[in-house]
This record gives structure tokens, sequence and C-alpha cells, in this order.
């Protein structure tokens, strides 16, 4: 009794930092928890079910700061939508099918890069940017959401980075807002579809599910309002810092 008392507490403090930092910085609760399910025993399709379901907390968290911002452009979130919702679908359908420690080499390599890349500019992110895009350029925008959508629904960890640094770098968006449209769209909508479809295959382990819930709710809010109170360049730095460490580690677990 006293031992599973100790596992819940142990969830939800996981979970309130994972999911602080993931709101703070635009990404990143998935290799902070999902690697910790994994770690107390979890197969990782059932890790990543109950990781997802829990990840819809942190939307839930951040929304009802950021909504109350006024943070969200209408029709660039149904870009995100509309294109991102069919890949995650895709990718949590085929996530039994890839080799789990190559995609993940690939992934922290990508991840490292999107530390470096931000840091080497400065400027990049600090404010919002007005970008006219042609009919060519709308396609790649919407192609890119939707790769990061399949590996969203596949692997998880750092999808959130990567959409928060695309919407920076190709819409335009300084990195708060970008972290706004990141953790409402991906953590709402992204997530719960990921834990849908993974939900079907019976994965999702219950028991672990309302602590994880709680500490995302918490997390979520908080690191949305700290966010939003602290600016762009300490949200971009926290970004490039958790790109750093996340890449460092999936290339060390890929190992």
């Amino acid at each position: 009794m006293v031992s599973e008392l100790l596992l819940q507490l142990a969830l939800g403090a996981i979970a309130v930092v994972a999911n602080a930092l993931s709101a703070f910085a635009g990404g990143g609760a998935g290799l902070v928890q999902l690697p910790a399910l994994i770690l107390l025993g979890l197969p990782f399709a059932s890790a990543l079910a109950t990781h997802k379901l829990a990840s819809v907390a942190l939307g839930v968290g951040a929304a009802g700061r950021h909504w109350r911002a006024s943070s969200l452009d209408p029709r660039l979130s149904l870009i995100i939508l509309l294109a991102g919702l069919p890949g995650v679908w895709l990718g949590a359908s085929s996530v039994m099918a890839l080799p789990d420690r190559y995609a993940t080499a690939a992934l922290g390599l990508l991840t490292l890069s999107l530390g470096v890349y931000s840091a080497r500019r400065p400027e990049l992110g600090k404010l919002d940017r007005v970008v006219s895009h042609n009919g060519q350029q709308q396609c790649i925008g919407i192609a890119v959401l939707f790769a990061i959508g399949v590996l969203n629904g596949s692997l998880s960890s750092g999808s959130g980075l990567f959409v928060t640094m695309w919407l920076v770098r190709w819409f335009g968006l300084s990195y708060p807002k970008a972290v706004a449209h990141t953790l409402i769209l991906v953590g709402l909508a992204w997530n719960g579809t990921g834990a849908l479809v993974l939900g079907f295959s019976d994965e999702i382990y219950w028991g672990w599910v309302p602590a994880l819930i709680v500490g995302s709710l918490i997390g979520g809010y908080l690191g949305a309002h700290l966010s939003l109170k602290k600016g762009s360049q300490l949200v971009k730095r926290a970004f490039e810092c958790l790109a750093l460490v996340m890449g460092l580690s999936l290339l060390f677990r890929s190992l």
C-alpha cells in the first residue's frame, strides 16, 4: 500500500516537471515522461499510449492560461489541425513497425540541430514576423506539419519542439505565440488522436493515468503562465537548452 502511494506520488511529480518544462519551452514532455514510464516497468507501446493520454491534460492546462491571453491564430490553428492529424493517425497506426533504435538516433540528431540552429540566430522568434506565402510555400508548410504529425504519433519525444520551431521559422511566429499553438493544438488534438488510436489496442495502463493527468494539468498551467510572463528571450533560451538536452538524451538512448 505504501509502495503504491509512493509510486503514484512519483508519477505525479514526474508529470508536473515534464509538462511544466514542455509548456514553458514549447515541447519536450515526451522525453522526460515517456522514458520514465518505461523505466518504471511499462513496455514501449503501453508507455507511449499512457503518456499520450496523460499529455492531453497538458493541452488542457496550457489552454486554460493561453486562451485567457488570446494567443491563438484561428487560420494557422486550422492548418495545424488539418495537416497534422492525418499524420498522427498514420504514425500511431504504424508505430510498432518502426525500427525504434535508428529512428530514435535520427530524432536525437534532428533535435540537437534545432537547438543549435535557434542559438545561432539571436533574433529568431523574438517578435512576430509578417510572412506571405505563395501556393508552393503553403504546401511545404503543410507537408512538414504532416511529417511532424507522423513523428508525433509514432515516437512522441521531441515532436512538440519541431512544431514550435517550424511555426517560428516558416510561419513567422514569436516563440511565446508558437509555444501557445503547440501546447494547445498538439497537446489536445494531436496527442488526443494518438491516444485514441493506441487506446483501441488496449495499450493504456489505466492505473497510472489519474496521477499523470493531475500532474500534467498542474505542470501545463504553470509552464504556460511562466512563458507568458517571462517574454520571448527566456522562452527562446529554454527552447534551445531543452532541445540540446533532449537531442543528447535521445542519442544516448539509441546506443
